[in-house]
């Protein structure tokens, strides 16, 4: 496995691998890996001839400087993860490396950038856009791998793709979750222990809200899922939305689309740190 800090030097090793004939995968991530990033590395290497794992935190996507500062940096234990996965080239520049010049450039793609996370951290889909068409140029993928656990963020990249007229397949990979349903994150490490313990509250009350919606109301299921987070001393609902699955507009009534999800975020702890998950209540085959 080759480590990389500079734009040019990752480039001359993908020149060769390109002109080789290599088909060449893109794992973006913000470091602090787990086995959730890992899978996505690992399916890279199934679909593709080289494996390139970005590790870059990303300070224009964080609205709050403190989130940015708490943000876990870990690069020795990710490479040590990334070479036990086989993962062929990482890619750790600083942030000049990235930013030499502030990147003035502005991604609005509504309805799908506007609502949820959008919403509550403005800017934010704006920076991951800077960053991951920056990955994308110096990268220049085939295949690129997102985790769905940020289930918005893949429609946002998606919709990005198609105005910058990108050569590149974006591929969702399912959740990874702990084996008590907490969906793998790297900001679970930042979490005491008596907050980890509370934390897979989210995922078993939107689980339950599945049988729930099967008798009730989209208004009396919501406020069902609300309710039993918020009940739990140590958990604060920020927002529970849902959507169409492809528009992420909200419904009123579970006959108003044939793919509804439902997409919260919860703070957890007195920190607090930010937890995001989602369910699908009716996925239409997909």
């Amino acid at each position: 496995m080759e480590i990389f800090k500079k734009i040019v030097e990752l480039q001359n090793a993908l020149f060769e691998a390109r002109k080789a004939g290599k088909k060449i995968g893109l794992v973006p991530t913000m470091g602090a890996l787990h086995e959730g990033h890992a899978s996505l590395v690992r399916r890279s290497m199934k679909e593709n001839d080289l494996t390139v794992v970005s590790v870059f935190v990303n300070p224009t996507q964080f609205n709050d400087k403190n989130d940015l500062k708490n943000y876990p940096r870990t690069l020795e234990a990710d490479c040590k993860l990334l070479e036990q996965c086989g993962a062929d080239f990482v890619f750790a520049p600083e942030v000049e490396e990235m930013y030499p010049t502030p990147d003035t450039r502005s991604f609005e793609y509504p309805p799908v950038s506007t609502v949820m996370e959008g919403a509550h951290r403005p800017g934010h889909f704006n920076g991951v856009c800077q960053v991951v068409s920056r990955l994308f140029y110096i990268v220049r993928p085939d295949n690129a791998y997102f985790g769905e656990k940020d289930w918005q963020q893949i429609a946002v990249i998606k919709a990005m793709v198609r105005h910058l007229q990108l050569d590149v397949q974006i591929v969702e990979c399912p959740i990874v979750r702990d084996d008590d349903g907490l969906a793998r994150s790297s900001r679970n490490t930042l979490l005491a222990p008596n907050e980890r313990a509370i934390a897979p509250t989210i995922y078993k009350v939107l689980k339950e809200s599945v049988d729930y919606a099967k008798k009730h109301s989209l208004k009396e299921t919501h406020q069902f899922v609300v309710e039993s987070i918020n009940a739990v001393d140590g958990l604060d609902v920020e927002y529970f939305s849902i959507v169409d699955g492809d528009t992420l507009q909200d419904v009123a009534d579970w006959n108003d689309s044939p793919y509804i999800v439902g997409c919260i975020t919860v703070y957890c702890g007195k920190t607090p740190i930010r937890l995001i998950d989602h369910i699908k209540y009716k996925s239409s085959g997909k």
